[in-house]
């Protein structure tokens, strides 16, 4: 009979003590079946010894399977220690079993990591901090949420990033963590009665929600699937759904009405843009801006002097996203405000574009630069600073509906697309937006500024001029 061996974590997603305990195992050549894993205070195996310290040779796995392994191991899974460790056995003689999607026993592993991957965005979507008053006049953010997985040590992560600056708790029924601005410390868990109720920034979040929810646009079954109810009791903005969601129909159909009668419509698309929408937008967008101002959603709010928001009406024909604020636009607060801003304007009179009736924006929010003796010079956004800051401008693209968005570069058509986008292939179509709208990809007019070559600068300026005329003319046809 085959000795059975007992490993003994010190916490649920333990993976460091899983790792070096399986490494060893395999190496001296235990079998997955003569393994018992537990966790250390859960109820102990009868059977089985304690797996003697071993000193085998390093065991070299793929990456692959060290990042699946990374976060299968934080699922509520008890078999996931045993199902990783049979893998690992795996690997001894198949370094490419990790990639084989169609073995049920990988399948069954993807399966784990991708539901506990879904479990930390969750996490990172739905807490909501409530302001809590300590003694001494300190003020510390406290939110409560209920994982379905053991995530909360690997989601603490992305909370110490964005809000560095910040006094928060977390509070989930199996532990919580703690962030004095220096030191994440952990404590037991608790339950929702020791999160704080509410607090007064509250009412100005329902205000925002309540004016940017589009009844026309509502889909109960899929925000059911990407919000489950069980969310619901830790976030202020839910307390408005459910009216929100029983009144949407006939707010639907009054509102289509009313902008029927007042301009007519051919299509669902137009009738929807023409809806008036309440006249509390102005307060929502400035509630949106309010919050950017305060944005730490990546480090960049470390360099730049403020957050440079969009600017302009909220009722546009036409958006710019652009890629970042530059020098002058980082030192006024306001977008396109430098040398490229002003191009941007010369060659939009040129196009017979009103610019009053457009609305301007960047994809990034902060200014990055390097500095080289004593000037700032730009340097360009990466990719996880360009994902951090597309929540803003999701919002103000919610916010505002614009008819038509044109991406001004590179930067801003991976910010609208959420991918990387070829300017050279895309350039002079339109595109369609996840939500439905239009999108045109064209060069930044940054770019003609760093052109040497005179006669190549005119022609791409000539080219920008009558993309903008044609982009116009199919804005003053899209916009009701």
């Amino acid at each position: 009979m085959t000795d059975v061996r007992r490993v003994t974590l010190t916490a649920p997603d333990d993976f460091e003590g899983w790792r070096d305990s399986a490494r060893d195992l395999a190496e001296a050549g235990v079998p997955p079946d003569a393994v018992v894993w537990q966790v250390e205070g859960k109820e102990a195996d009868l059977f089985g010894s304690d797996a003697p310290a071993l000193t085998a040779p390093s065991f070299a796995v793929p990456r692959s399977f060290v990042s699946l392994a990374r976060d299968a191991i934080c699922h509520s899974d008890p078999e996931r220690f045993a199902l990783l460790y049979a893998l690992l056995w795996e690997l001894r003689g198949n370094r490419a079993a990790v990639s084989n999607s169609a073995d049920p026993l990988v399948r069954r592993i993807e399966l784990l990591a991708k539901e506990v991957r879904r479990d930390l965005h969750k996490m990172h979507a739905f807490v909501r901090f409530r302001e809590l008053d300590e003694p001494g006049g300190d003020t510390r953010f406290v939110a409560f949420f209920e994982p379905d997985h053991h995530i909360v040590r690997r989601g603490a992560r992305f909370f110490v990033n964005r809000f560095a600056n910040m006094r928060w708790s977390i509070l989930t029924p199996e532990l919580s963590v703690h962030w004095d601005g220096d030191v994440l410390t952990e404590g037991p868990g608790a339950t929702r009665a020791e999160a704080p109720a509410g607090d007064p920034l509250e009412a100005m979040w329902g205000t925002y929600y309540a004016s940017i929810f589009n009844p026309a646009r509502l889909k109960v079954g899929a925000m059911l699937k990407e919000m489950p109810k069980k969310y619901w009791r830790n976030m202020p903005e839910t307390s408005l759904v459910q009216p929100l969601i029983a009144g949407a129909r006939a707010r639907e159909l009054e509102m289509i009405d009313r902008s029927a009668a007042k301009l007519g419509f051919d299509n669902a698309l137009q009738a929807e843009r023409g809806i008036e929408r309440g006249s509390n937008i102005r307060a929502a967008w400035e509630a949106l801006f309010k919050e950017a101002w305060g944005c730490t959603r990546c480090e960049l709010f470390k360099c730049g002097t403020q957050t440079v928001f969009g600017e302009g009406p909220l009722d546009p024909k036409l958006m710019f996203v652009g890629e970042q604020p530059g020098d002058q636009e980082d030192l006024a607060g306001r977008p396109f405000v430098g040398p490229a801003g002003q191009l941007l304007d010369q060659m939009l009179e040129e196009a017979g574009v009103d610019r009053a009736q457009t609305y301007v924006t960047n994809a990034v929010k902060h200014f990055k630069f390097e500095r080289r003796g004593k000037r700032r010079i730009h340097s360009k956004p990466d990719s996880g600073e360009i994902e951090a800051c597309r929540w803003w401008i999701d919002q103000e693209r919610t916010l505002i509906r614009p008819p038509i968005t044109v991406a001004l570069g590179a930067t801003a058509a991976r910010s609208l697309f959420g991918k990387a986008v070829t300017i050279g292939k895309v350039r002079g179509s339109p595109m369609a937006l996840p939500d439905g709208s239009e999108c045109w990809v064209t060069m930044h007019p940054s770019a003609l500024l760093r052109m040497p070559e005179p006669e190549r600068r005119e022609e791409e300026r000539a080219r920008f001029v009558t993309e903008m005329r044609e982009i116009w003319k199919r804005a003053e046809t899209l916009a009701v």
